[in-house]
């Protein structure tokens, strides 16, 4: 037996009917290490890097309601070297983190809390959230960064080992409001882009800094008034930012109530140039919706072109079925209430003109695509499907945007994954030539494995099944970081 215990967190958790509290959702308080994990199938030989995972995983008793992305940080790593795998969990030892383990009790309140009820002051936009950690990580100058959805600190970690290394500095020059999740590591240049939003004027901003981290940029993107983004995408010559008409009511605020409604607006795309580039911001106009990830960007001729979900519904009613108190709650984080669709965007430099379109109707969510094809004309996408009524992956969508054929494979009953890297195999040109990866918990058995898929034949199922030493609780965002990038 290759596993072993690292810690035990201490936890004040009661029992609770609440949906994410319990199955998928259940969280756990131990940290693992197994340097040799159990594999049913074979792992590829030349599968050489790490994939992590995020997870929102509460460890006390919540100050009010619970929302599940209020979580705290647990950051999960299957590192693949010669056909073999080890695996570490670790909670994230935020300021907020540290902090409720010494008081042995909740300090800060979700967001569901209306107000909020937290005993100290806070993080994020409205600045009374605890910053987690729990929603995005990436790995930058061969540091994992694990950040919060509504800005904070990005804390820095050993990609492989999981050892802490705590908030990053950046010379000094970290922004004060914080940076959001979604920071995007650009291989071309090695820079790290960065975006934040606030309530206070400009109300976001975006920049830069390097492989190192030392600052690059900083550019003011001044809007109407506080918005509620949550990522960003970029291209060769410009970072782009939006303001979608989704956000909190400015009355309701005033009232220290942080309440989204749909405003009627349209859409608006910023274009922001990058660093030594001329010309200033770019708004393009588009149908109101509200997006919470994208998949790619690139220029073509005078277009920017941009793909990501649309969302049909972005506020749904109650979720039909579900028990009143958690009708909302559940909608708001149902990917079938929503109705996330993949879509394209293109802002034509030269008229100021958008055009959008629908690529496929298929309600899906968290892309991911070849990252050698980033800023280019990518072929593949794959998405994730979701369990009707629930924040939960059932399966993986692969979608072919040259011929517009689809390919879904669901995991199965009972079986639930994660977002879900692609990684090219060495020495190939083709752009599905390689694997997928994703975490899966199986509630029939309560257990959580490492699947790899072969992303040019999905349908024979998983080609390796990498056990875990406990089940992990649902999450939502992952990456994968190749051996160059460890160092």
């Amino acid at each position: 037996m290759t596993a072993r215990l690292f810690n035990r967190v201490r936890s004040t958790l009661q029992p609770t009917d609440h949906p994410y509290l319990n199955g998928a959702w259940s969280p756990v308080f131990e940290e693992w290490t197994d340097d040799d994990c159990p594999v049913v199938g074979e792992i590829p030989r030349d599968l050489d890097g790490v994939y992590l995972r995020n997870t929102e995983n509460p460890v006390h008793e919540p100050l009010g309601k619970y929302h599940p992305f209020d979580g705290d940080g647990m950051l999960c790593a299957m590192r693949f070297r010669s056909g073999r795998a080890s695996f570490r969990n670790r909670f994230i030892r935020t300021r907020g983190f540290i902090s409720e383990q010494e008081a042995g009790r909740a300090l800060w309140s979700g967001i569901a809390e209306v107000p909020p009820k937290s005993e100290r002051p806070g993080w994020g936009a409205q600045g009374s959230l605890k910053d987690s950690s729990s929603t995005d990580v990436c790995v930058h100058g061969g540091r994992a960064l694990t950040s919060f959805y509504q800005c904070g600190e990005l804390y820095a970690t050993d990609p492989v080992t999981l050892d802490q290394y705590g908030a990053v500095g950046w010379g000094g020059e970290f922004p004060r409001e914080g940076v959001s999740a979604h920071c995007m590591p650009d291989a071309a240049t090695g820079e790290l882009l960065w975006f934040n939003y606030s309530r206070e004027a400009p109300f976001m901003r975006c920049g830069a800094v390097s492989r190192s981290g030392d600052p690059l940029e900083a550019v003011d993107v001044a809007l109407p008034g506080p918005r509620l983004p949550h990522a960003m995408e970029f291209t060769e010559r410009f970072y782009i930012l939006n303001d979608f008409p989704l956000f909190w009511d400015a009355e309701l605020m005033t009232r220290n109530i942080f309440a989204a409604r749909l405003h009627d607006l349209p859409s608006r795309f910023a274009l922001v140039p990058r660093r030594g580039r001329a010309g200033g911001i770019r708004w393009f106009e588009a149908s109101p919706t509200y997006v919470l990830h994208w998949t790619n960007a690139r220029e073509e001729g005078d277009e920017v072109i941009l793909d990501g979900y649309r969302q049909q519904h972005p506020m749904p009613p109650p979720l039909h079925g579900a028990p009143k108190k958690y009708a909302q709650l559940m909608a708001y984080v149902d990917l079938q209430s929503l109705k996330p669709q993949l879509w394209r965007w293109r802002f034509n430099l030269r008229t100021g003109q958008t055009h959008e379109e629908c690529l496929d109707d298929t309600v899906c969510e968290f892309g991911t695509i070849n990252p050698r094809a980033h800023n280019r004309a990518n072929r593949y996408v794959y998405s994730t499907t979701g369990e009707p009524g629930w924040f939960l992956s059932d399966g993986l969508v692969k979608h072919d945007l040259l011929t517009g054929k689809r390919e879904t494979v669901p995991f199965g009953p009972g079986v639930f994954g994660s977002e879900t890297p692609f990684i090219q195999r060495a020495g190939t040109q083709t752009e599905d030539d390689g694997w997928l990866v994703t975490y899966v918990s199986d509630m029939n058995r309560n257990v959580s494995e490492c699947w790899i898929y072969a992303a040019q034949n999905l349908a024979v199922g998983p080609i390796a099944k990498v056990r875990m030493p406990l089940r992990i609780p649902s999450g939502t965002h992952a990456c994968w970081a190749d051996a160059s990038e460890l160092h």
